[in-house]
């Protein structure tokens, strides 16, 4: 297969890095162009500060950081990475010069006729995309992919929604500093600390998860019918956001039935066997006091991708159920969605090459 040509819009920053850092062994992809803003005409190596892993990958050290300008990539698709507050104005002229443009930013995660995926979820959302085009007179188009913390919420979900269906949310997250990008947050903050609030978290978490859980109905989307509470922390770990969730059912619960069916999720990324796509999406721990973001953040057949399940028992009643989930927030959580959203539609033919 002839590798796709990639522009990645945001470079330098640690979602940027994680980018380049799974792309360099991507059998799908090829970087062409390092967008940056402060870094133009530098060399990636000089331009960046890189903490993602021992070393910056050799092929994109002398590159030199382009200036974001469409007339001047050479790509066939573009990865953002952006800020949402960045994003909003870069990605539609990338949209509007025609490229495709999956975007980890937030800028565009809400809007009616935009796409917001989890590859193992929801693909029929990328229907969308014809109404957005259509609407908004784009040659090329915008897809999302969700809030780190609403991504490994709404994997471990969805098969529980489709065993038992789900009436009420309760969840309470514990994010990585890496979570707010670099630097992040100051060492006298979080160090021997707990911040219990995280600006517009829970709101992304209670309005993302509706509308990945919701129902495409040839023109848009009906949001899922389930009441959710999110109340978020930023924790002392580097990476790995774990959540504390609490569901109440229609069904009674049998919790061996659960585990069955959270071990046994797949999707058409499994289907497909794509290079980014974990041969469990969920993987379940018995132990007492598992998961934990030290151990097991990285778990997974690709590493970071899979959402880790633990301490699945019953809540209050025979209607309730409650469990921590984990997941790697830079990876499942950021870049490796996206680049997995990529994959998927290739395969389905909905990007041109």
């Amino acid at each position: 297969m002839k590798k796709v040509k990639v522009a990645l819009l945001g470079a330098t920053g640690m979602v940027g890095q994680n980018f380049l850092r799974m792309l360099a062994s991507n059998p799908f992809f090829e970087v062409r162009n390092l967008i940056g803003y402060t870094s133009v005409g530098k060399k990636y190596g000089e331009a960046v500060e890189w903490i993602v892993s021992q070393n910056i990958p050799e092929e994109y050290i002398d590159k030199i950081v382009f200036e974001s300008d469409p007339k001047k990539i050479d790509a066939d698709i573009v990865f953002s990475a952006l800020p949402g507050s960045a994003a909003y104005g870069v990605e539609s002229q990338y949209s509007e010069a025609g490229f495709p443009v999956i975007s980890n930013a937030s800028a565009y995660r809400m809007e009616k006729d935009v796409p917001l995926i989890v590859p193992e979820i929801n693909i029929d959302h990328l229907e969308l995309i014809k109404i957005q085009k259509k609407n908004r007179k784009w040659k090329g188009f915008i897809v999302t992919n969700p809030n780190c913390s609403t991504i490994a919420l709404v994997l471990a979900l969805k098969p529980i929604h489709d065993l038992l269906k789900i009436k009420r949310v309760f969840v309470t997250t514990m994010q990585a500093v890496s979570g707010a990008g670099y630097p992040g947050v100051p060492s006298l903050k979080i160090i021997d600390n707990v911040i219990p609030f995280i600006e517009q978290e829970e709101e992304k978490i209670e309005s993302e998860t509706l509308k990945i859980l919701g129902k495409f109905n040839g023109e848009s989307i009906d949001y899922a019918n389930i009441k959710i509470s999110a109340s978020c922390n930023r924790v002392p770990v580097i990476d790995g956001h774990m959540e504390s969730v609490y569901i109440e059912t229609e069904e009674k619960v049998n919790i061996e039935e659960v585990k069955d069916a959270l071990r046994n999720f797949k999707g058409k990324p499994q289907e497909l066997n794509l290079p980014t796509a974990p041969k469990e999406p969920i993987i379940v721990r018995e132990e007492k006091d598992r998961p934990q973001p030290r151990m097991d953040r990285l778990s997974g057949s690709v590493p970071g991708m899979s959402i880790v399940v633990g301490r699945i028992r019953r809540g209050i009643d025979e209607k309730s159920l409650k469990f921590i989930v984990l997941g790697h927030n830079t990876i499942r959580g950021a870049a490796g969605s996206t680049i997995l959203i990529g994959e998927l539609m290739l395969k389905l033919g909905l990007i041109e090459v």
